[in-house]
């Protein structure tokens, strides 16, 4: 660590939060999350003074472990997610708390670990949102409900923690992975092209986790131009 500010990132390893590490990179010395630790690996090679940081988000105990030393913690940003798109009558008891597991309730377990870390920084907490999470769609059952409870908890956590900064990003399809998972699961094509690039994203988390000491951006809304 070179002494600048920390930042951890989970879904590190790839799409928009790997496009944030390299974002931030620079001004911040970042601790790279995902469960993938050789993908995470590569990402820290082309970062020098990251630290790969693997974990299973949805493991407490893992979790628990995995912050012990963190003492202090400037930026928190979510972007690890996942999301399947289907009929609500498709979508069993298995997929719902899956999709809670990861998008809601790791988020809310790994924030509260930290939040002796982030308030003794005065700290900042992203959240990486989606477009469904302010309107919700037929096929997006599971995913928007989850996404709808995100921005709930980042709402109550900007109320309960005032000198946190508190920020929900709001990205529309955007071209990764799970994008193409999406596509494959509405039976559509796959089209980069319509789709905002992770840089893009980056750029806003980038504008949140800078932003001068007088400015505390809530929300922002990024869709495809």
């Amino acid at each position: 660590m070179t002494g600048m500010t920390l930042a951890l990132i989970t879904g590190a390893s790839r799409g928009i939060g790997a496009a944030a590490a390299r974002s931030l990179h620079g001004t911040h010395d970042l601790l790279l999350g995902g469960r993938d630790a050789d993908a995470l690996a590569k990402v820290a090679a082309e970062l020098p003074g990251s630290t790969p940081w693997p974990v299973e988000l949805t493991d407490p105990a893992a979790l628990a472990e995995a912050v012990r030393g963190i003492d202090r913690l400037d930026l928190l940003v979510h972007s690890a997610g996942v999301g399947r798109v289907g009929p609500l009558a498709d979508a069993d008891a298995a997929l719902w708390r899956h999709t809670y597991d990861v998008n809601v309730v790791a988020v809310a377990e790994l924030t509260r670990l930290l939040l002796p870390a982030l308030r003794a920084a005065k700290g900042r907490v992203i959240l990486i949102n989606s477009g469904a999470g302010r309107t919700a769609h037929p096929g997006w059952g599971p995913y928007a409900a989850s996404k709808f409870a995100l921005r709930a908890y980042a709402d109550v956590l900007r109320g309960e923690e005032p000198d946190l900064r508190v920020t929900t990003v709001y990205p529309g399809r955007t071209d990764t992975d799970m994008q193409r998972t999406v596509r494959t699961d509405e039976g559509g094509a796959y089209e980069p092209d319509r789709y905002l690039r992770p840089e893009s994203v980056a750029a806003a988390i980038h504008h949140a986790a800078t932003a001068p000491a007088d400015a505390h951006l809530t929300e922002i809304v990024i869709r495809p131009s």
